[in-house]
């Protein structure tokens, strides 16, 4: 299990605070891969509130004794007092990002944006945007710099926006089209690191390449292959900060024979070379870990 996570007090500490109007008390990120599985049982709930995001795999939430099976691209909202019970499994491979904030104006900003009330999960697209959101929180509550607390609340706005957007432009959406789209999905999540064709992909389901570009950017806002790319560069960046693999066998790993194309591509997408960014990473980890000895002195 890889965990990446952030706190404002306590790991685990349900922080109840009405005297700002936003405030991010708790934000994080867990893979599982290793632990067969990850329960979470609250059944009175607690009293802030919680944003959890599906970015890969499947979990498994619990009502009124029935199990539901939440697929990749769905958000769960949990509001204060809310029973919370749901499981994840190493064997699908899933991937959550999580926040939980409180404040005297977060029910309103929730209806600000059209959250659903009476409504746990909603379907908000698989943009790679929303992982890039909580991972710069999960970076500013652990580093704690100057004014965190109110980029933490931007970034959560951020997200919350991007919920309504994808709402407000998908009331209706294809049972077929959707279903079409998620198989999709996970052939790219299994096979991305293999040479990909949009258009033998489409010849291979019977259906038109045009049809299937249009209405996989509908859904996820990105064309097929920016899909593939943003699966690659994800799973690049992942390699560079927990390995020692050369940048030639991460681009080998990631689908790249050509280690200068990936490089150039990967500076492209997120601003650094690949030597840079790991370099970046590694200078962020000391900084992390001594932020932590720090706190422990007066």
């Amino acid at each position: 299990m890889y965990t990446n996570v952030a706190y404002l007090g306590k790991e685990n500490e349900d922080i109840v605070d009405e005297s700002t109007p936003l405030l991010v008390t708790a934000v994080g990120y867990y893979r599982i891969h290793t632990l067969r599985t990850l329960e979470t049982k609250r059944p009175h709930g607690r009293g802030d509130y919680q944003l959890l995001y599906v970015n890969n795999g499947k979990l498994y939430l619990y009502e009124k004794g029935a199990e539901r099976v939440i697929s990749k691209g769905n958000m769960l909202l949990f509001r204060p007092g809310e029973p919370q019970s749901y499981d994840i499994c190493a064997r699908d491979k899933t991937e959550t990002y999580w926040v939980h904030f409180t404040g005297s104006k977060a029910d309103a900003l929730l209806d600000r944006y059209e959250i659903p009330k009476g409504q746990t999960v909603f379907f908000t697209g698989t943009s790679p945007d929303y992982g890039w959101l909580f991972r710069q929180m999960i970076r500013e509550l652990q580093l704690c710099r100057t004014n965190y607390t109110d980029l933490l609340g931007i970034s959560l706005r951020q997200i919350l926006l991007m919920i309504n957007r994808f709402l407000e432009e998908n009331t209706v959406l294809d049972v077929d089209a959707l279903n079409e789209v998620e198989r999709a999905i996970h052939h790219f999540n299994e096979s991305y690191y293999l040479p990909i064709s949009i258009k033998e992909y489409a010849v291979s389901r019977h259906i038109s390449e045009c049809w299937f570009n249009r209405i996989f950017k509908q859904i996820t806002k990105v064309t097929p292959m920016h899909y593939v790319i943003n699966l690659r560069i994800i799973n690049a960046t992942n390699l560079l900060e927990n390995t020692n693999y050369s940048i030639a066998k991460i681009a080998k790993t990631v689908g790249y024979d050509d280690a200068y194309y990936f490089s150039r591509l990967f500076k492209k997408r997120t601003g650094l070379s690949p030597s840079a960014y790991r370099k970046n990473v590694e200078s962020r980890q000391i900084d992390t870990e001594y932020k932590s000895i720090y706190r422990h002195f007066p």
